[in-house]
């Protein structure tokens, strides 16, 4: 799918956060750093900057390319090639990247780094989810790792607020069916989900409802179900710049 174009640029982002600093940005670079998602689900792309003739439906987590930004608007190129203004609220740029390894959640605007947080991951921490996880085989509440997107927040979440990512993905279902976890019917209900940019079922044997939430950083660094727990006041500060629709991409 090429929504999935998104999560792609933000690791190619990585690679150069280190000498970005260092070294002037590349082409590839500066068009890494113009590229932006659509947050809305009801968004028109308008031929004027009055946004008084649509005439195009955008999709929601659809890559645009921005152009030149206009006030409260912006003009922006889709991946097709069509070019008009889109209402500022209704795009972004911003990412997040989770380093189990570093044990840090970084907050991205394009190339730049918002900031940085400390983490707490799953009991499990340095392995790959692949099963559900349960009192009696905790091995099992693991971090997934890969390419996600935040599909819901919840400003009510026993854990202070939280952002719901779409494990299991795609991916997830294809390895789930691949490997006899799943049925037929719970694999095309998971891609349904993907399609149409819903939270997928979270009762199948690859487990699910893994959240990045707040109540973190505790004296145990790996005590999660598989969640990413940061600070309460971190979750605040990321609260503002996150919307659905947001990439998450999960490394080890």
């Amino acid at each position: 799918m090429r929504y999935l174009l998104l999560s792609a640029v933000a690791i190619c982002c990585i690679v150069h956060l280190d000498s970005y600093a260092l070294q002037a940005p590349t082409s590839n670079e500066l068009e890494a750093d113009r590229l932006y998602y659509v947050t809305g689900r009801k968004t028109s792309l308008y031929r004027d900057v009055e946004r008084s003739k649509p005439y195009v439906r955008l999709a929601f987590r659809e890559p645009v390319t921005l152009l030149a930004p206009e006030g409260s608007v912006m003009r922006v190129r889709t991946m097709d090639g069509a070019t008009g203004y889109v209402r500022e609220d209704e795009v972004s740029n911003i990412w997040i990247l989770v380093s189990k390894r570093r044990k840090l959640v970084t907050l991205h605007r394009g190339l730049e780094v918002v900031s940085e947080f400390r983490a707490d991951f799953g009991y499990n921490a340095y392995s790959d989810k692949e099963i559900l996880g349960t009192e009696g085989n905790p091995d099992h509440w693991r971090t997934p790792e890969g390419a996600f997107y935040v599909v819901r927040k919840n400003p009510y979440s026993q854990f202070h607020r939280a952002f719901l990512l779409n494990y299991p993905n795609a991916e997830d279902a294809a390895r789930g069916l691949r490997d006899g976890l799943i049925s037929q019917h719970q694999f095309d209900t998971i891609m349904q989900s993907e399609s149409r940019g819903i939270a997928p079922p979270m009762g199948t044997p690859l487990g699910g409802m893994i959240e990045i939430h707040g109540h973190g950083t505790g004296l145990s660094s790996n005590w999660t179900q598989g969640c990413v727990a940061v600070l309460d006041e971190d979750m605040d500060f990321m609260w503002t710049y996150v919307k659905e629709g947001t990439p998450v991409v999960i490394e080890k």
